[in-house]
């Protein structure tokens, strides 16, 4: 396998240029790429060719990259979230014709929150995330849910990085992320008005496996008013549809 004289290999150099890709910039220069990756943009130009000969990167209208047909069959026949999103959707048509707006599918990933599904109405009201979109945990309702119940170490490690506030609402205190966390696990679920938008309040409950583990979360984003509560009982049967399912349960 080629190594650059850093010591690092071709394979790990491709990775990186792959990971330049976000949901919301699907399509990059090399040069761009290159900046992104720090590679020299001749150690770029040709790995990006060879990612192109085998399907995994294409080539776009104006000198663009883009990710390959490829690379997304791969992505999809191969991802853990496959099962998790067949098991939920049901569940997660019924809860968006009753609640409207946005529900969600997500899983932890990291220091994000992933979503694998999303269905929005054409007149909903305003949501950042976006299937195959990341949000910070402590940002979401989503993530709050997801970090509510997973282990002591990766809510410590949430609590020692810089948090960024996106509203006057967001929580960015670890005492006040600590509570918001503890009201999750007391009630089942979490409420956030406010958080990421003004306008929006993203409500959240966790799906479990059949070893009883939080693998996922269910959401609604729906406005920022006093209905908003309104949607927690159908969120909450739901998640329990979802978990019956991946339980082998009906």
């Amino acid at each position: 396998m080629a190594r650059a004289p850093t010591g690092e290999s071709s394979i790990a150099r491709a990775a990186r240029i792959i990971a330049a890709f976000t949901a919301g910039e699907t399509s990059l220069t090399v040069t761009e790429i290159a900046r992104r990756t720090g590679l020299h943009i001749a150690t770029a130009s040709r790995l990006i060719a060879e990612l192109t000969t085998h399907g995994l990167l294409a080539r776009g209208p104006v000198r663009e990259v883009r990710v390959g047909v490829r690379l997304w069959e791969l992505a999809a026949r191969a991802s853990p979230t496959t099962s998790l999103r067949d098991a939920a959707m049901p569940y997660l048509e019924d809860l968006h014709a009753v609640v409207g707006h946005h529900a969600q599918l997500s899983v932890l990933d990291g220091d994000d929150v992933l979503f694998v599904e999303r269905l929005s109405a054409r007149d909903a009201v305003i949501n950042y995330s976006q299937i195959a979109g990341r949000l910070p945990v402590h940002l979401s309702s989503s993530g709050h849910v997801l970090l509510a119940y997973a282990p002591a170490e990766a809510r410590e490690r949430v609590l020692r990085r810089p948090m960024r506030r996106s509203t006057a609402a967001t929580i960015t205190t670890p005492d006040g992320l600590e509570r918001a966390w503890a009201a999750v696990r007391r009630q089942g679920y979490a409420l956030l008005p406010g958080h990421v938008h003004e306008d929006a309040t993203g409500i959240a409950v966790p799906v479990r496996d059949a070893l009883n583990d939080v693998v996922a979360a269910l959401s609604i984003i729906v406005p920022n008013d006093d209905h908003a509560h309104a949607g927690i009982p159908a969120l909450l049967a739901a998640a329990r549809g979802v978990t019956r399912t991946l339980s082998g349960r009906r």
